[in-house]
């Protein structure tokens, strides 16, 4: 049964204008004027029967030939066409996916080098930061060399000043003893002349004028050793006074040092994290790598697509310039 309402009235008319345009009515050329449809199958039986009906002799052997070669080449066509058709989508889709993983690889790239901008910013940023600790403990270890010469100095200072609080304590000691041990004279004496005094009145009188006379000169040294005294008294508060200054400088010193390792430590941290920083650089670095070498891979591998395009392509040029000329052949038969 033929396909797509194929009638033997169609396959009539198709041949008897083919006959009056003095055109060998084959198989194909009645398709060709059925508008390419129809099996051939269907068009051969038809021919068949037209043929036997009209009493028209048989294509000869060459005919038959012919036709059976146009059969072939149509066939040879179709399958041609279907295998460029599939080559040609199989070439479209590998293109479409080296493009595809072209642009990703090349995304993944540009994202790359933005990672490291951004990375060699912030290392430079990290840099000028670790220079600027460095400098600060640069200074700060000099203030600190300062500060341990101005305590070495303030302790030989307070060690003068209290070597000097103990020559006065000294003296004053012995300005105490002193004045003891003439009170206590004094007393010995004024005892002595009391037991005198009923036997010897004149000649206690006479040293009374002599005693008055020491008296006076002995009165002058006690007023003179209270003021010794007073004025080492002073001495003796200011070098307290000052001692107190100097331990309270050496304090403050001291709490200084106290906060210089929690720089240093800051400044460890610092060094840890620009290694970090190189490290991660040295990684984006080998990943930009394997990124290029992909790229370049994808490269080659689209190149031979294209040789292999190239090819599919002049073999169907070849192929058409076959059926060209069989189809040439046929026409002039």
């Amino acid at each position: 049964m033929a396909r797509s309402g194929l009638l033997k009235s169609d396959v009539k008319k198709a041949r008897d204008l083919l006959l009056a345009q003095q055109i060998n009515p084959s198989v194909d050329a009645v398709r060709i004027a059925l508008g390419n449809t129809g099996s051939k199958t269907t068009i051969h039986k038809y021919l068949k029967e037209l043929d036997d009906d009209t009493g028209h002799p048989s294509p000869s052997i060459s005919e038959s030939l012919l036709d059976m070669v146009a059969r072939l080449a149509a066939q040879l066509q179709v399958e041609a066409d279907s295998q460029m058709d599939e080559i040609r989508s199989q070439l479209h889709e590998k293109d479409r996916e080296h493009l595809e993983a072209f642009s990703e690889q090349k995304n993944a790239l540009v994202a790359l080098n933005s990672q490291v901008v951004q990375l060699e910013s912030d290392l430079a940023r990290e840099k000028t930061s670790a220079a600027a600790v460095q400098e600060c403990l640069q200074q700060e270890a000099l203030g600190r060399h300062t500060a341990d010469q101005q305590v070495v100095h303030l302790k030989e200072r307070l060690s003068e000043n209290e070597s000097h609080r103990q020559s006065l304590e000294e003296k004053h000691q012995h300005a105490r003893e002193a004045l003891e041990h003439y009170r206590q004279s004094v007393k010995e004496q004024r005892d002595q002349d009391q037991r005198r005094h009923e036997q010897q009145i004149q000649q206690l009188q006479a040293e009374m004028r002599k005693l008055q006379q020491s008296l006076v000169v002995k009165q002058d040294e006690v007023t003179r050793l209270n003021q010794d005294g007073v004025r080492l008294v002073a001495d003796l508060s200011h070098a307290r006074k000052s001692a107190y200054e100097q331990q309270t400088y050496g304090r403050q010193l001291e709490q200084k040092l106290e906060a210089l390792p929690v720089i240093q430590q800051q400044h460890y941290a610092l060094v840890s994290k620009l290694e970090e920083k190189d490290q991660r650089l040295k990684e984006l670095t080998t990943q930009i790598s394997d990124a290029t070498n992909r790229a370049a891979e994808l490269s080659k591998a689209i190149h031979r697509l294209e040789l292999e395009l190239a090819s599919a392509n002049a073999t169907l040029a070849v192929q058409e310039a076959t059926n060209a000329h069989f189809r040439a052949h046929l026409d002039r038969q």
